[in-house]
């Protein structure tokens, strides 16, 4: 019997349905803190000349007043993304005065006190409340430094219409809704399997400057006096230092259904935690293991675009799963906007591997392979000979990576000919090299540079950050640019001023009506 890798693929071979690998959609949010001069975090407000962080669709800000978010409109050109990520960045740069983008994803000097990290503000509207009452839970529940911690999210989807051509092809006798959904869930499970592989080749932080730890416990080791490193590691923003938290290590969320997903996760934000309930209950939105459903850490989450006061997790039972958004991409500093075409185009591939091939449900056991499997790649992904575990038994990581790269590399293949390239090809031989030739990731490029350097995290991740900096602003911006970026600062204020007038419930009256929603579930 065929499989659905070997079907799908046939499905997307024939003439007239390979254009239809055209259409895949996929947008960027890239995170970057703001430093000084001397690297040190930024302590100035987001800056004016951005427009408002809670209205701007292109300019926002994550956890701190410090950490910008760049967003790029949905889009089925990877070129055109990728310049639109570049205009934000240069745009930015030029308004920055002396200080930098950090483009890196463990972050730049911290101090040892945390309230030295200003959390986010966005005004005074009940949105803007909310959204910053959101984060100092975070602070509380996890610590500042955390959550200076940078990353990249990609959001990927295919349209409606090649939906309806696959729904029609595979005689489908669900609703097209639950189709889809039942598709982005069967991704996400085969992502979570696999997800070690794109953490192996692409993750690009190895390092960290020892500050961030200020003597907490650790498994690093020192390289030099002011830098911690994992000799084999690879990411280690997706391992304990990063977004993890004891609390939710007992967060079971299943990924085999939709109603079983948003069952687990409304448990989660509706039922109290003991130790959540003796935070100020101002300084957090709730005393639940989950705040709400953003505060879950995965590598990976369903989405669907949310109505105005609607909660994710309403918006994906009302309409099903529009897009996925993966979320263990680490910002490469040697790349000027932290990611690059080459990239997009294996991880693409990948997402495709990810729906075409069969997606068996997860029990228990599955789960805690694939968590195990993780981290040993996210602490010794680079260790010779270095084991995983495959349906329970032991596989070098190695053989496992050559094995799904070559299937990955078929449908790079399909790629390339509807696109009339060889670049998704190109991309699948250049991770190949990277499992033969461990020296070619960007994890080990990384330490091996501070290594001959003789040099420290942060001087390093500085000159790589000023030297793009400097390379945006010799580009500077087209007039045409110029007053774009400007007209959607302007229309960004008059929106915020616009939310903020038309109030008229109470915090409290908001905050209780947007919490009934998971009630009504």
């Amino acid at each position: 019997m065929a499989t659905s890798l070997e079907q799908r693929l046939a499905f997307f071979a024939a003439a007239p349905k390979l254009p239809l690998l055209l259409q895949i959609q996929r947008g960027i949010e890239k995170e970057s803190l703001r430093a000084d001069q001397n690297g040190i975090l930024a302590q100035t407000s987001h800056p004016d000349a951005f427009g408002s962080a809670l209205t701007h669709p292109s300019i926002t800000t994550d956890f701190s007043e410090a950490l910008l978010e760049f967003i790029t409109p949905v889009s089925n050109s990877i070129e055109d993304t990728l310049n639109e990520l570049d205009a934000i960045h240069r745009f930015a740069v030029s308004e920055l005065g002396d200080e930098t983008i950090w483009n890196a994803s463990m972050p730049c000097r911290l101090g040892e006190d945390e309230d030295a990290i200003p959390v986010a503000r966005y005004g005074s509207s009940n949105t803007a409340t909310m959204k910053s009452r959101y984060r100092l839970g975070l602070g509380h529940r996890y610590g500042r430094k955390m959550q200076t911690i940078a990353g990249i999210h990609y959001n990927f989807s295919l349209p409606k219409s090649v939906w309806q051509e696959l729904h029609a092809a595979e005689n489908s006798e669900l609703p097209l809704k639950t189709y889809i959904t039942n598709n982005y869930f069967g991704m996400i499970r085969n992502f979570r399997r696999y997800a070690w592989l794109l953490i192996y080749l692409f993750g690009a932080a190895p390092a960290v400057s020892r500050c961030f730890l200020n003597g907490k416990p650790h498994q690093l080791e020192p390289l030099g006096e002011y830098t911690l490193y994992g000799p084999h590691a690879t990411s280690l923003r997706m391992g304990d230092l990063g977004y993890q938290s004891d609390a939710q290590k007992n967060l079971h969320i299943c990924y085999n259904h939709l109603d079983f997903y948003v069952e687990t996760l409304r448990g989660a934000i509706t039922t109290s935690h003991s130790d959540y309930e003796k935070i100020p209950k101002e300084e957090q939105l709730s005393s639940g293991l989950l705040q709400i459903e953003n505060e879950f850490y995965s590598p990976i989450r369903p989405k669907r675009v949310t109505e105005s006061g609607e909660i994710p997790l309403g918006a994906l039972r009302r309409g099903g799963v529009e897009y996925i958004e993966v979320r263990c991409i680490d910002v490469n500093p040697m790349l000027p906007v932290g990611i690059n075409a080459e990239q997009i185009r294996f991880i693409d591939a990948f997402l495709l591997y990810c729906l075409y091939q069969d997606s068996p449900k997860c029990d228990d056991d599955n789960n805690a392979e694939i968590s195990s499997n993780l981290l040993s790649v996210v602490n010794r992904g680079r260790e010779p000979n270095l084991e995983l575990n495959q349906h329970g038994s032991p596989r070098t990581m190695t053989a496992w990576a050559e094995e799904l790269i070559v299937d990955i590399s078929r449908i790079a293949e399909q790629l390339d000919k509807a696109h009339k390239t060889d670049s998704y090809t190109q991309s699948c031989k250049a991770q190949l090299a990277k499992v033969h030739d461990v020296s070619l990731t960007p994890s080990a490029q990384i330490v091996t540079a501070l290594e001959q350097r003789h040099d420290t995290y942060y001087h390093y991740a500085m000159e790589q950050s000023l030297q793009h900096a400097a390379a945006f602003r010799e580009r500077g911006l087209s007039t045409e640019e110029q007053q774009r970026f400007t007209a959607m600062r302007e229309t960004s204020v008059a929106a915020q001023a616009k939310v903020e007038a038309e109030q008229q419930e109470s915090y409290d009256e908001y905050l209780s009506r947007f919490y009934q929603q998971y009630q009504d579930l």
